[in-house]
């Protein structure tokens, strides 16, 4: 039985291998195509994985020999938009690792899924460059520890510990431990699931899983259950087992990993062990709804264009308002991250609006080409900008033919956009009216006429010197008790007044 078991031990790690060499070797992307096609995509990487099993809106598009599927990136794009998940070794703070790291692979910036503390070890996902745009979503996602208890006295059992520890779950009031780098105030974090592992009453030690918010302390969790079983306790050891979407199953690399695999890039040009250490930001985000774009559209929205009907080719199931979704592109690479304005439902039976708005713009600018102003009208407005018939800006002008300015409708100004032409004209006649003092248009109530903005700010100019000149009368005959010092001010204050109405 125990060769057995090892044999079938040896099989799978070689079919898991073989599998990972078919990924890497295989192109996989998005064809355009006149019909659905029935495909097997449950085994394709990342992104495109089920991807048969999206909704199509539409399959025509125009592919771009540009971007490429995430695990065929050159390697220097593959480690800038990389990261990988490394366990911490103890005793090394958080932010020591990350700048190791950053020092190893050369790389300008780094970034990590959450501090850990010096002697804590386990899951920190260890972000690169670009990928860095990730790590605030990756912090803000829920983790999971395995620690070990130390009670101060003697127990019951273990049952009595598991029923404690059952009590501490949901949300829970924590003040951060004097340890911790954080200010030290109250706040509420929830536990949303835990249970005991193993308990020994000789040395009264307790190994316990918990899964936890952002943010939680475990230390503080174990002070508390000392509390709860009035025996105290403490924290002896602490591991996390999984951080977001990736855990220590995951393809857990060490530092030493890491340094090899640089060291065998830098002396041999074998980048193999170095994209097994490192792996696409796309990896974190497997968890998120898709929207996936045509090709045309991707450098738009890297700009930070409108997320819009037209442009999407397939959509996924449970969609709903405000849930935030990853937008992709047909090789599979990931665009921006986005909060949905449309619902599966509502994408289907619309043909036009706004789908999502852009949370955060992952992918680098121009990495496809620029494909918008290549339109007939846009065209022409080039070419009339270089015969100098409209300005740099393709405003209109003198020179501006009569037909341009009548046939032309500028929707970037959103204020004259479905507004009327008299309307338009009317606006800035309003806008004086409401300038100009209500005794005036009181008095001009009756002829009704619009009130120049010349006229306007002369007599603006007009009170302000009659105020300035009552104020200089005012201060003309000092009193007869005043000091020489009130005399003196009084008199600048004068000579004030009277530089100003000059």
């Amino acid at each position: 039985m125990e060769g057995f078991r090892f044999k079938w031990g040896v099989l799978t790690s070689c079919v898991s291998v073989l599998w990972k060499e078919i990924q890497h070797a295989e192109e996989f992307f998005i064809k355009p195509e006149s019909r659905v096609a029935q495909l097997d995509t449950s085994q394709w990487p990342l992104l495109l994985k089920n991807f048969d099993r999206l909704n199509v809106r539409t399959t025509h598009y125009t592919p771009l020999p540009c971007g490429s599927n995430p695990l065929k990136r050159e390697i220097g794009d593959y480690i800038r938009t990389g990261f990988i998940n490394l366990d911490k070794p103890s005793n090394p703070s958080s932010h020591e690792v990350v700048a190791w790291i950053r020092r190893i692979l050369r790389v300008e910036k780094t970034g990590h899924s959450g501090t850990l503390d010096p002697k804590v070890t386990g899951c920190l996902i260890v972000c690169i460059e670009r990928a860095t745009r990730l790590v605030k979503s990756q912090q803000s996602a829920g983790k999971e520890y395995v620690g070990i208890v130390r009670l101060h006295n003697a127990i019951e059992g273990g049952t009595q510990l598991s029923r404690a520890l059952e009590t501490l779950t949901g949300a829970l009031f924590q003040r951060p431990p004097l340890i911790a780098a954080v200010k030290r105030q109250l706040r509420v974090r929830t536990i949303y699931e835990s249970k005991m592992i193993e308990y020994d009453p000789e040395r009264r030690l307790g190994i316990f899983w918990v899964s936890c918010e952002a943010g939680t302390y475990i230390r503080t969790l174990c002070v508390h259950l000392g509390l709860l079983l009035g025996v105290g306790g403490q924290m002896q050891e602490l591991r996390r087992v999984r951080s977001g979407v990736m855990s220590e199953k995951d393809h857990m690399v060490t530092m030493h990993d890491v340094l090899d695999a640089q060291w065998l890039y830098d002396n041999h040009k074998d980048e193999s062990y170095l994209r097994r250490v490192v792996y696409p930001l796309e990896k974190l985000l497997t968890s998120h709804k898709r929207l996936v774009m045509k090709d045309s559209a991707v450098n738009a929205i890297c700009y930070g264009a409108k997320i819009m009907l037209p442009g999407v080719l397939r959509y996924e199931d449970g969609i709903e308002v405000n849930q935030e979704i990853v937008v992709i592109t047909t090789k599979g690479e990931a665009i921006c991250m986005a909060i949905a304005l449309m619902t599966t439902a509502v994408i289907s039976t619309c043909d036009h609006g706004i789908v999502a708005k852009i949370k955060r713009v992952i992918m680098e600018r121009d990495t496809y080409p620029r494909k918008w102003g290549l339109g007939p009208k846009a065209s022409q407005k080039k070419l009339m900008i270089k015969q100098g018939l409209l300005d740099k800006h393709g405003k209109p002008t003198d020179s501006t033919p009569a037909t341009w300015t009548q046939e032309y409708v500028d929707y970037s100004n959103s204020a004259k956009k479905d507004v009327p032409p008299k309307a338009v004209k009317a606006m800035p006649v309003v806008a004086e009216v409401v300038k100009t003092p209500k005794r005036k248009r009181e008095s001009e109530s009756e002829d009704m006429s619009p009130v120049a903005p010349q006229a306007v700010k002369k007599e603006k100019k007009k009170k302000k010197k009659e105020k300035v000149k009552a104020s200089a009368e005012s201060t003309e005959e000092p009193g007869a008790g005043d000091s020489d010092s009130t005399k003196k001010k009084k008199k600048k204050k004068k000579i004030k007044a009277e530089m100003v109405s000059e």
